[in-house]
């Protein structure tokens, strides 16, 4: 069994087994050993959906609720932030080990392995362009590229046959108040 703790601080536990898978498909209507079909497809939109997976995290812990006495929407409040992380990370776990035979569990581990460093190389990579991003910069090329623009129309005499486009004009008059 896999545990998780929430945002209101309680930890959950979570245990997948016949009845579990049962009880989610009937409830739920998601098929927690289909989840690893078409190359994971089904596993990463589950993942990636937080209220279908909330649904299904509640289901897994439904006993553990009535005995707390914390309905699904107040489970679904308590999950948000890194919390939704911890939970999905927790539920594929508790998955993998359902799987029968330790050949198909490694398999599997060593896919849900792989795909957290692709997810962390694709975040590192992201970090790293967004970080390299000066606004001030940008800015000034393109000021300077409107002026350029209004410049090279006024030095080809063609300020007065056509206006420069709206979206290269600055309209500075006092009507343009905020």
């Amino acid at each position: 069994m896999h545990s998780f703790r929430d945002n209101a601080g309680r930890t959950w536990i979570i245990a997948i087994n016949v009845t579990m898978i049962k009880r989610v498909r009937g409830l739920v209507g998601v098929d927690l050993y289909q989840l690893i079909d078409d190359g994971f497809k089904p596993m990463g939109a589950l993942i990636s959906d937080p209220v279908k997976l909330a649904d299904v995290l509640y289901c897994l812990c439904k006993d553990e609720a009535d005995t707390k006495q914390i309905t699904d929407e107040d489970f679904g409040r308590s999950l948000y932030g890194d919390a939704i992380t911890l939970a999905a990370d927790a539920f594929v776990e508790e998955l993998i080990d359902f799987f029968p035979e330790a050949r198909t569990r490694a398999s599997l581990r060593k896919v849900v392995t792989a795909g957290r460093t692709v997810r962390e190389r694709i975040l590192d990579h992201a970090e790293r362009k967004i970080d390299a991003v000066d606004p001030e910069k940008i800015a000034r090329d393109e000021i300077n590229r409107i002026q350029a623009t209004a410049d090279a129309n006024r030095s080809s005499g063609s300020s007065g046959n056509s206006p420069v486009s709206s979206a290269s004009t600055l309209d500075l008059s006092p009507s343009m108040s905020l």
